[in-house]
């Protein structure tokens, strides 16, 4: 198909469209909340950086700003970006435009982990539940075997087969539970209440890692997502997929750890972006990575106006409605 100049240049307005509701969802998420800021005052604090005295209003207004509200939309932004991001790569290395970054299973394990934490009251959460994550992963692949990586089925078949029995367990510790019932019902639904400058310096370099490797390895991935003989292309696919999976499940991992599992964002975002610019990745990447921290400011923004609404819900409410649009018109 001979490209037009509209297909050509349609990224260009669509990337400079995202990247001003970006900066505009930004400073709004900055501005708003319990304290009232101006968004003048924001970009104030932001240039003189933050105030050692919180005593004086100054003072508490630097402190809502760098201590609170920065640290958690940077960590939202980050996971629905890197969220995105994993997504594209998943359903290229995989083949599947239904797979997302919780396919293999990474999220159960997560979920897994937390929920053991929260029932047995043990210390470090977050470091719970990305073992469980990195558990989750290991058996996948431990299932899916050498074959797994030439054959994506088998892959996607071991991660959920690996889900559906972690979800049992979840259930199961969610009945033993008792009083924590409540606890591990919320981290399971996803949140960005506690984040802080440790989430963020997490979640920040994994997704820009998700960023350059895709970016870098573009090329690839339209080879192996076009079903094309990658070997004769001079493309190693089972080093490929084996790589690139093992780098998004980590991330996700990370994601999942310090946010708690919130769905549809890396699925139904990419879908968006392909519908829109075509199947590119030089293209369908940075677009992705711009429209997941966008849906995801938006969704922790409206789950802040809802009395802390875990920030799942608000995805799920969002993205599912949409797929479910996209799976209409293309029927």
């Amino acid at each position: 198909m001979v490209k037009t100049s509209r297909d050509k240049f349609r990224p260009i307005p669509i990337g400079l469209f995202l990247v001003v509701a970006l900066g505009g969802a930004l400073g709004f998420s900055l501005a708003s909340g319990d304290v009232p800021i101006s968004l003048r005052e924001v970009l104030s604090i932001l240039a003189t950086g933050p105030l050692k005295n919180a005593a004086s209003p100054e003072g508490l207004a630097s402190a809502v700003v760098w201590q609170v509200r920065l640290p958690r939309a940077l960590t939202a932004l980050a996971t629905g970006a890197g969220l995105a991001g994993c997504g594209v790569l998943f359903q290229a290395l995989l083949m599947n435009p239904l797979a997302e970054p919780y396919t293999l299973g990474v999220a159960s394990g997560a979920a897994f982990g937390a929920a053991a934490a929260i029932s047995f009251q043990l210390p470090f959460l977050t470091f719970w539940a990305f073992a469980g994550s990195l558990g989750a992963l290991g058996v996948v692949l431990l299932l899916g075997g050498r074959g797994a990586l030439r054959e994506p089925t088998r892959m996607i078949l071991a991660g959920v087969v690996v889900g559906s029995i972690l979800s049992a367990a979840i259930a199961l510790l969610k009945a033993l539970s008792g009083q924590m019932m409540a606890a591990i019902v919320l981290w399971i639904m996803g949140s960005f209440s506690g984040s802080d400058w440790t989430s963020t310096v997490w979640c920040l370099p994994a997704a820009i890692c998700v960023a350059g490797l895709g970016l870098g390895l573009h090329r690839d991935l339209d080879i192996v997502s076009s079903g094309s003989p990658a070997l004769f292309l001079g493309v190693d696919e089972p080093r490929l997929r084996f790589g690139l999976l093992l780098a998004s499940s980590l991330a996700t991992a990370v994601f999942v750890s310090f946010s708690g599992v919130v769905g549809f964002v890396g699925l139904v975002v990419p879908h968006l972006v392909r519908i829109s610019v075509g199947p590119n990745h030089i293209r369908v990447l940075p677009l992705s990575f711009l429209g997941g921290g966008l849906l995801m400011l938006m969704a922790d923004q409206m789950a802040r106006g809802l009395a802390e609404l875990p920030v799942g819900v608000i995805t799920a409410l969002i993205g599912g409605p949409i797929f479910c649009l996209l799976l209409w018109r293309r029927a």
